[in-house]
């Protein structure tokens, strides 16, 4: 694991991170979290660990773009949560159902991988490779000519050639055990 990395926050509301001594964005701490980094954030005046504030500030600019996680009913009940006798397990609770999806998560995607193979690109491109044959195919089925039938038989449906075929073999069937009594009484 690497070293807790320092991020120290001025009152002129500048970061600066003690680890490349230089000042940093939110987006580049968001960046550290998105990197699994280790790190804290700490007031410079005052010493105090502030860095859920700052984790809560982004999460706060992620959820005025694009889609949102948490919806407006969500909110209110994490906020009726707050001074209720169950807080300090709805964190907990929240933790470990956040780290269980994410197992599931990290799951279904190696599957997904093993089942794909490595290179995704190369399984869709067999299939439409697949699909492209199969719709030549199909193309050519459709291009050649039709040749209507030559007699009356050929028109009918097939099950009735079908039942035609079925009455001759049973009525074939059925002569051979009266020859068989014939030749037996001779």
């Amino acid at each position: 694991m690497s070293e807790l990395r320092t991020i120290k926050k001025y009152p002129n509301r500048r970061l600066y991170d003690t680890a490349i001594s230089s000042y940093i964005t939110l987006e580049d701490v968001k960046q550290l979290v998105l990197e699994r980094a280790e790190f804290h954030v700490i007031d410079a005046r005052t010493n105090t660990d502030i860095t859920r504030g700052i984790l809560l500030q982004i999460i706060s600019e992620q959820e005025e773009q694009g889609n949102p996680i948490f919806t407006a009913e969500v909110l209110a009940h994490i906020i009726r949560f707050y001074g209720d006798t169950l807080q300090g397990m709805m964190g907990n609770y929240l933790e470990k159902s956040l780290q269980a999806f994410v197992d599931q998560q990290h799951l279904f995607r190696e599957q997904m991988r093993t089942l794909i193979g490595k290179n995704p690109l190369a399984m869709i491109t067999e299939l439409v490779e697949h699909n492209l044959s199969l719709w030549k195919s199909v193309n050519e089925q459709l291009q050649k000519p039709y040749i209507p039938p030559e007699t009356v038989s050929e028109l009918a449906p097939l099950s009735q050639r079908v039942a035609r075929a079925d009455s001759s073999i049973s009525t074939s069937a059925q002569e051979k055990p009266r020859k068989a009594r014939k030749d037996h009484k001779d």
